[in-house]
């Protein structure tokens, strides 16, 4: 199976406030925050940088949720796109189901920092 780039199972995460995601989860479908709903598309991120979008776009923020997602079931609609710092970002142009969700876990703020499950990858 030795193709190139992105594994063919790739989890891929969503951090949304706690408004953002209690619509999410009444609604069943979501475009995203604001900041997505902007810029034309859902913003994700990998295992390695969802602790760094949280610290740059969430700083002391409580109440977020982390929802993890599997990238290579989002089929042609999600994008592999070089965002900041020259990283590629994963981004979806399209709505987000809830049904696709794989897991969602709180990120409890301790001590000024996002507790992260130990269990990413």
């Amino acid at each position: 199976m030795g193709h190139a780039g992105h594994q063919s199972h790739m989890l891929i995460y969503k951090i949304l406030r706690a408004d953002e995601w209690s619509a999410f989860q009444s609604q069943g479908e979501t475009l995203g925050a604001p900041i997505d709903l902007n810029d034309g598309f859902i913003h994700f991120s990998t295992a390695a940088q969802a602790q760094e979008t949280a610290a740059k776009h969430f700083a002391g923020v409580e109440g977020l949720w982390l929802l993890a997602f599997d990238g290579a079931a989002m089929g042609d609609t999600l994008k592999w796109e070089v965002s900041r710092g020259g990283a590629d970002f994963p981004h979806l142009y399209r709505k987000l189901a809830l049904s696709e969700m794989l897991w969602c876990k709180p990120l409890p703020l301790v001590q000024g920092q996002h507790q992260f499950p130990d269990d990413m990858s």
